[in-house]
Parts: structure tokens; C-alpha cells; sequence
């Protein structure tokens, strides 16, 4: 049973296969507890100012490049 709009505007509604209702029903019903609870919303918004959205650290590395005379870097 939906409890959310499963509906975009005008567009929208769910074509899976009835077996996957179930699980979907479950995400649904974490996705409204996670909305609910204050610690996780605390964690989430820590997490988008901190860390989403930051550039990523690049680094060489120096085993591979002598190897194959060729500057191999690493997107970590």
C-alpha cells in the first residue's frame, strides 16, 4: 500500500514486477522513518555541508608510474 505519491506531475506511477511490491513497500516505509528521525535528518545535513560535494583528493602513484614511464594517478 502506498503511503507516498508515487506520481511525478502528471507522470509517474510503478512498473516493477509484483514480486519486488513488497521490498519497495519496505523502502517506502524506511525512506518515512528516515524523514522522521532527528539524529539521522542531524547526520544527513552534516554529510551534505562536510563531505558532499568536495573535491576529490587525486594522488600519484609512484610504483606504477616509473613502471610504465607514464604518470598514473589515482582518483580517491
Amino acid at each position: 500500500m502506498r503511503k507516498l505519491n508515487p506520481y511525478f506531475g502528471e507522470f509517474g506511477g510503478q512498473y516493477v514486477p509484483e514480486i519486488l511490491i513488497p521490498a519497495l513497500d519496505q523502502l517506502e516505509q524506511a525512506f518515512i522513518d528516515a524523514q522522521n528521525d532527528p539524529s539521522f535528518q542531524q547526520e544527513f545535513q552534516d554529510l551534505l555541508k562536510n563531505y558532499a560535494g568536495r573535491p576529490t583528493a587525486l594522488t600519484l602513484c609512484r610504483n606504477l608510474t616509473p613502471r610504465y614511464s607514464y604518470p598514473f594517478i589515482s582518483k580517491t
